[in-house]
């Protein structure tokens, strides 16, 4: 999909307000059996978001300038392209997939180790492909709906991307934990600046943060799969999932 960024942590909620309207409630049961741990550690990534991270990610917001804080998350997303890259092939996108490499040539070089988005200039647009995404063009169904400690919405599907984005990102091969480690904390905390609003929002406009955080992962990841043009029947099963619990 063109022009997105790499979901990772709590990055799908961006999408809440744009789903707010076309999200299927689902109020229980079917395709979230899991319910009761996921609720428990929604509640604790809400409290650390209140307490700690919300907190942080404000301060960062305040101490850096947008100019630094727009290269941050250039050179986050440049060392994501690797798994982007793999996926495309994955799903048989071999053009998108030469142009995303072409990319991250770009950007690695002339952009200073990805700190500036020279590529998008030339043609060469970001996508978003990722493993879950692959899974799902061959067919594998979401799977229970996972949340996920610190990591928030997930799936069984999606889950495994955790593991395949570590091993194709550069830093895993180049730094020791000692750097590595700080650069993963910084870019959870620029992820969260950069979903700061879309997060007031939905706390301001759900009754129940779980149910809307839920249904706008799913959906997202719909569209993803899909490439943003999902078949009319793509969203059935959570219909019917959603009409037998109002019933």
């Amino acid at each position: 999909m063109k022009k997105g960024s790499r979901t990772s942590t709590g990055l799908m909620l961006l999408f809440c307000a744009l789903l707010t309207g076309c999200a299927t409630v689902v109020e229980n049961g079917e395709g979230d059996p899991l319910e009761s741990p996921n609720r428990a550690f929604h509640s604790l990534n809400n409290t650390l978001d209140e307490h700690i991270l919300g907190p942080v990610s404000e301060f960062y917001v305040w101490v850096t300038p947008e100019l630094l804080r727009t290269s941050v998350g250039n050179f986050f997303s440049n060392l994501g392209t690797l798994n982007v890259i793999l996926n495309d092939l994955l799903q048989g996108k071999f053009e998108q997939g030469v142009e995303d490499a072409g990319r991250f040539i770009v950007n690695s070089t002339f952009g200073i180790a990805g700190a500036f988005d020279v590529a998008t200039g030339l043609g060469l647009e970001r996508h978003n492909e990722d493993l879950g995404q692959s899974f799902g063009v061959w067919g594998a169904g979401e799977g229970a709906y996972l949340e996920l400690p610190v990591l928030g919405p997930n799936s069984v599907r999606d889950a495994p991307d955790l593991v395949s984005s570590v091993y194709t990102n550069p830093l895993y091969y180049i730094f020791e934990s000692t750097v590595s480690l700080p650069l993963t904390v910084l870019k959870l905390i620029d992820d969260r600046a950069r979903l700061a609003s879309a997060i007031r929002l939905r706390d301001k406009s759900a009754l129940d943060t779980y149910i809307f955080t839920r249904e706008a992962y799913r959906q997202r990841r719909t569209h993803l799969i899909y490439d943003g043009n999902p078949p009319d029947d793509a969203f059935d099963d959570l219909a019917q999932a959603s009409a037998k619990g109002i019933e």
